[in-house]
């Protein structure tokens, strides 16, 4: 039976789910907000479909599975604020719904670890945000729904390589200050499994297994291309945007066992040196 994928914000990740799928066949229809990504898009296998005029009714009878990228605003999610009613029409036919959110909706544990049955306490708006998108989605009741916990993603073209190089790196010192992070290609593979075996309702965190304050890892991307480790900066005296500022808002170690356990997954890149390292292999 045919699969047929609506990718609902086709960027970066789902950019990386889509080469998995590619290959076995898939049908992909990818939404952007600019008719200028179209020609990438289709060069890449992907159906383009230009958000502002509408979905094209075949996105939706085909569609067997969905995946919402989208980030929330102050309306809330904007999939299910433009097209709640369609996706409930399609309800009885999907196979897997996935949505994208973030480990930020556990707020901060001072470094602590938290797992999917942690408490959500967002202390950032954009956190927040998160956690009503998350309702919102499971509120639908219809949907086979699995969400998608995000630690910070890197890859290809994303990563602290390029910052390196610009001399734009900085090593910001704030105490006791953890993040996890991920792989795009492991989020891929993640997605890509949960598909293959639906678990509605499911909830996983999507990280690798090794936390780590933000400084070690410039610190060994600059050893990686052979050039002096950036200078230690102060958190309290760091020249930083809001958006940058309220990254340190929140320390905590993200526990991925059930995504490894249930999902049968060995991750590619399962720390931070391993990713690094394939990056600069890859040029990335």
């Amino acid at each position: 039976m045919s699969k047929t994928l609506l990718s609902f914000g086709h960027g970066y990740t789902a950019q990386a789910l889509a080469k998995l799928l590619l290959p076995e066949g898939w049908t992909i229809y990818g939404t952007t907000r600019n008719q200028s990504d179209f020609r990438g898009l289709e060069e890449s296998g992907i159906v383009p479909v230009l958000w502002s005029e509408g979905m094209p009714e075949n996105a939706f009878s085909q569609a067997s599975h969905i995946l919402i990228s989208t980030a929330p605003d102050a309306d809330g999610d904007p999939v299910l604020h433009e097209y709640e009613s369609q996706i409930k029409e399609m309800a009885k036919g999907l196979d897997w719904v996935g949505y994208l959110s973030t480990t930020g909706v556990y707020g901060d544990h001072q470094g602590g670890w938290v797992d999917e049955s942690t408490p959500l306490t967002p202390s950032t708006k954009r956190g927040k945000l998160r956690v009503e998108a998350e309702n919102q989605w499971k509120s639908m009741g219809c949907l086979p729904l699995h969400i998608f916990r995000l630690a910070g993603i890197y890859g290809p073209g994303r990563g602290p390589f390029e910052k390196l190089r610009q001399g734009k790196a900085r090593r910001i010192i704030k105490e006791n200050q953890v993040f996890s992070r991920i792989h795009v290609e492991d989020i891929a593979q993640v997605l890509a499994a949960s598909m293959a075996q639906p678990n509605p309702g499911a909830v996983y965190n999507v990280c690798d297994n090794d936390p780590a304050p933000p400084q070690d890892v410039i610190g060994h991307a600059a050893e990686l291309l052979g050039i002096k480790v950036p200078p230690d900066i102060p958190f309290g005296s760091a020249d930083l945007t809001p958006m940058a500022r309220s990254f340190y808002a929140e320390s905590k170690r993200v526990r991925n066992d059930r995504m490894l356990r249930e999902l049968s997954i060995t991750l590619r890149y399962p720390t931070y040196r391993d990713g690094l390292k394939a990056l600069m292999r890859d040029k990335g």
